[in-house]
């Protein structure tokens, strides 16, 4: 006798295990069993047609963030926002992205960059927001004076050409290629609204109607994902820093949100103002531009937390690399050299560039950033969390249920967190006191670093909850920069077996995930009631869940659009482990 698998569709996969089900062949959980969030991240999101005719592939990169996404290449996140403002498709085309390229993203129907690995920023910002990906194209070379892409074979994409990117296999396609629209996203957005668990049952409420293939798929990713929701232990939070980002997290089933990160938000416009802060020559000076920072902090909260009523909204405190929110010390120098050499002298400039050359540093990463940042300049961390207070205190007095928390970033020593702590406690204590009624927030940390991560016993009696950061955790462990390795010699470590896949990717559960589980232990011993979760990139990685399923941690926080497969994995790794 033989037996071999049989292969099948992602789609084939749901259809057939919700099917044996009826027949009484298996249970519900054997069924959920029977399907991954591999499966599923493959149906939500567009792919190519594999009937639409002949393709032109020109290169394949890294496959950043799935999906498939055809539009017009634009070389600059101004061109990207205006064609997409008239209507039109757009591909960002960049070497490699920066947060000045946001907006650019935001507006793009898929980012192209031919530098960078899987956590690049490109790859991050992109998964967040649900956008189409394709990283470290090095075949390409990006000529942004001559606004075009050259091949390997000397052929050439123009800007306003057409371009068609694969998120889930890498591959770049000039022209266009047909794509087909994902059928099940309206059936996981109807099931997380849906408070009735499956039974088991071929009609329970809730279930699509829809005839045919078609409807058979979507009412048996319904009947799984609710099936998923009634045995999980973990909860599933999302990674979100707007409204918009709030809102479509809900809308996926998160149970709060476990991110929320507040450097965006300072962005544009904006961040003159942070630069102001940061640069002040004086108390008056810095005082100044906090004020005028305050309203806009409080206006982004207050959106934040409509969108979250009820549900916990886990706020890290401003935690950027110092120099994204100073002038380029090149483009900076450049300027008073050129001012000196017309013996028109800059006496502002030159004042700026010192100030500048004082606060560079060598590796930003591990400088002026997080706890660091809130304890060297005065009043930033303040304003934040004077913000979050008055924003919850505005909807309480309108009937709303605001759960923040307060997350204090790249925390190394107790002494650290407590200082930031007791100064929040007096600014809640001063917004209560101007009458924003009883506000009592959890003040907790994130955990990224190793020696946070064995002092947890200590930091934990102070601290209210745990967030650990796998992400720089992964990179402080292995001594990684993941901006600069991931494409340099991951291949060839992959290649060598030293790694099955990047430790950014899937967690190293050997290294990594021993950190991670004898700081939630230890944490834990020392405050019964410690929640701990996980908001790095493994928040979202089905193998990830399913190590910390085992290790008990509370929650994981993943981008909005990895909220469905996390909910997946969370009752799939609850069931592997009774």
């Amino acid at each position: 006798l033989q037996t071999r698998v049989g292969k099948r569709t992602a789609a084939a996969a749901f259809r057939i295990a919700v099917q044996l089900v009826d027949e009484d062949v298996i249970d519900m959980d054997e069924a959920l069993l029977r399907v991954t969030g591999a499966q599923l991240a493959q149906l939500m999101f567009p792919q190519f047609d594999k009937d639409g005719g002949e393709r032109q592939l020109i290169a394949t990169g890294m496959a950043a963030s799935p999906g498939a996404a055809v539009g017009k290449a634009a070389f600059d996140s101004a061109t990207a926002v205006e064609w997409a403002a008239r209507g039109e498709s757009v591909i960002l085309v960049r070497r490699e992205t920066n947060p000045d390229d946001l907006s650019g993203m935001i507006a793009a129907a898929g980012v192209l960059t031919s530098r960078g690995g899987k956590t690049s920023h490109a790859a991050v910002v992109a998964r967040g927001m649900g956008r189409t990906c394709v990283v470290g194209v090095e075949a390409l070379r990006v000529d942004l004076k001559q606004r075009e892409i050259r091949t390997p074979d000397g052929a050439h994409v123009g800007e306003g050409e057409l371009l068609s990117i694969d998120g889930s296999t890498g591959e770049v396609f000039a022209g266009a290629v047909p794509v087909t629209a994902s059928a099940v996203v309206a059936a996981l957005l109807e099931s997380s609204s849906d408070d009735d668990d499956a039974d088991g049952a071929g009609d329970g409420d809730g279930e699509s109607h829809a005839e045919g293939e078609h409807g058979e798929l979507i009412e048996a990713v319904q009947r799984l994902m609710r099936h998923s929701d009634s045995v999980a232990r973990m909860h599933v939070r999302a990674n979100a820093d707007t409204p918009e980002d709030a809102e479509r997290a809900r809308a996926f089933g998160a149970q709060g949100i476990g991110l929320c990160r507040t450097e965006h938000m300072f962005l544009g416009a904006r961040r003159k103002i942070v630069e102001r802060v940061i640069l002040a020559r004086s108390d008056e000076q810095r005082e100044s531009a906090l004020q005028e920072l305050l309203p806009l902090q409080r206006h982004d909260f207050l959106g934040i937390f409509e969108a979250m009523d009820g549900l916990p909204v886990v706020v890290r405190l401003l935690d950027p690399p110092l120099h994204e929110f100073l002038p380029d010390l090149t483009e900076l120098s450049v300027k008073v050299a050129v001012a000196d050499a017309l013996g028109k002298p800059d006496e502002e400039g030159e004042a700026l560039l010192q100030e500048v050359q004082r606060h560079n540093e060598q590796n930003p990463m591990l400088g002026m950033r997080g706890v660091r940042l809130g304890l060297t300049v005065p009043g930033l961390f303040q304003l934040q969390v004077r913000a979050i207070a008055e924003a919850a205190a505005q909807l309480k007095k309108r009937g709303l249920d605001p759960r923040p928390e307060i997350m204090v970033p790249l925390v190394g020593d107790v002494k650290e967190f407590a200082i930031i702590k007791e100064q929040s406690l007096a600014t809640l204590a001063d917004v209560v006191a101007e009458g924003g009624s009883d506000l009592h927030f959890p003040i907790g940390t994130m955990i990224e670093l190793p020696r946070a991560a064995m002092t947890a016993g200590a930091i934990a009696g102070e601290a209210e909850f745990f967030s650990f950061g796998t992400n720089d955790m992964t990179q402080t462990t292995w001594g990684f920069s993941r901006d600069d390795v991931e494409a340099a010699f991951f291949p060839h470590y992959i290649d060598a077996g030293i790694f099955a896949v990047s430790p950014f990717e899937t967690l190293d559960v050997a290294g990594v995930g021993r950190i991670v589980a004898v700081a939630a232990w230890e944490g834990k011993e020392a405050r019964g009631d410690l929640v701990v979760g996980v908001c790095g990139e493994h928040g979202g990685d089905p193998a990830s869940i399913h190590f910390f399923e085992s290790i008990q941690l509370d929650y994981v926080s993943c981008s909005p659009f990895r909220v469905p497969v996390a909910r997946l994995e969370a009752g799939r790794a609850r069931l592997e482990a009774i």
